[in-house]
């Protein structure tokens, strides 16, 4: 019987490439691999749904789906995580020393759709205990002017969010026009290693490690999506394309706590590993719904509340029955 050629794009990651340059087979499927940028893969599959299977923004997916968009379906397979305390920058000299500082303040962002804007700001709501409405929000691009909005929006009443096109945030920045940039990708100058901008948290690991222990929240980035038409064609593919990841995902687990022999570039990576495992547990990159639960159920509070989404999704509305049975039954 003849294999269903599946066309698959995302970047290439540790944990995902046993499956992608075929050591692991999804049972079924021929799987065809697009190595690409991030940016690409999320702007060609979001605007014009040009493969089967995409890595996507978690973010720009929640909000499709409380539209009731039925052009995509997501597996709970997450191949990017990070926490986003990281993700304050400010001018070395600023009178803003802690995230309680923020209050009254103007905060520049890519998009108020962007995943990583979604976690900080509930955190900055739920722990922080800064209402939205008490800061001013400026939507651009972070190194480069003219970013928009890709999803539609339902801004909060009482909300300031101003969209900037004519120029980066990264300028205004230094213009004095805002306060604080919250961002995934860092401003150009603390990419190059220079001092003219600095994160608010240089402890930022110390910080994001109590919120973990404080919240039990690890936060997703990024999800598996397919096309909602490929899907309904090629229901069982779900379920094995979620098998296949799970497994390239915990063979690379596997070689990042391996002693014998250093599997990453870098000294003491198993010594790394070995301590997201006392944090996380045994499976600290997992996939799934059940180990996820507190982290799913925030994002969609968020969502939500943010106006990112039209409506409050429940987790069970994100992802195909085929694969909550399962996870759910079968404990895979």
């Amino acid at each position: 019987m003849s294999k269903l050629t599946v066309t698959f794009a995302a970047s290439d990651y540790e944990h995902t490439r046993d499956l992608t340059r075929g050591d692991i087979q999804a049972e079924g499927i021929d799987l065809r691999y697009l190595n690409l940028p991030i940016e690409e893969t999320f702007f060609r599959f979001i605007k014009f749904r040009e493969w089967d299977v995409s890595e996507m923004s978690f973010g720009k997916y929640i909000a499709l789906k409380s539209q009731d968009d039925d052009s995509i379906t997501g597996i709970p397979v997450f191949p990017s995580r990070v926490f986003r305390q990281s993700s304050l920058f400010v001018l070395p000299g600023s009178d803003i020393k802690d995230a309680s500082d923020l209050r009254g303040k103007r905060i520049g962002i890519p998009e108020w759709a962007q995943t990583a804007s979604i976690y900080t700001r509930g955190w900055l709501v739920h722990q922080v205990g800064i209402p939205l409405k008490d800061i001013e929000w400026v939507q651009g691009g972070v190194n480069g002017a003219g970013r928009k909005e890709k999803v539609k929006l339902s801004i909060p009443e009482g909300v300031s969010y101003t969209p900037r096109q004519d120029k980066s945030l990264t300028d205004m920045l230094f213009d004095g026009e805002i306060d604080c940039i919250m961002s995934a990708h860092p401003p150009t100058p603390v990419e190059e290693g220079e001092d003219t901008i600095m994160h608010l948290y240089p402890n930022y690991r110390e910080i994001e490690e109590q919120y973990y222990r404080d919240t039990g929240i690890f936060p997703i980035m990024h999800v598996i999506a397919m096309r909602g038409d490929f899907f309904r064609e090629n229901r069982w593919v779900a379920t094995n394309l979620y098998k296949a990841f799970e497994q390239a995902k915990n063979r690379a687990m596997f070689r990042a706590t391996e002693m014998t022999a250093t599997r990453m570039p870098f000294a003491w990576c198993y010594e790394a590993a070995q301590k997201a495992k006392d944090l996380f547990g045994d499976d600290f990159f997992p996939y799934g719904i059940e180990k996820n639960r507190p982290t799913l159920e925030a994002f969609l509070q968020y969502g939500f509340e943010q106006g990112v989404c039209q409506r409050k999704l429940e987790i069970e509305e994100l992802f195909p029955e085929e694969v909550t049975k399962l996870l759910t039954e079968f404990h895979v």
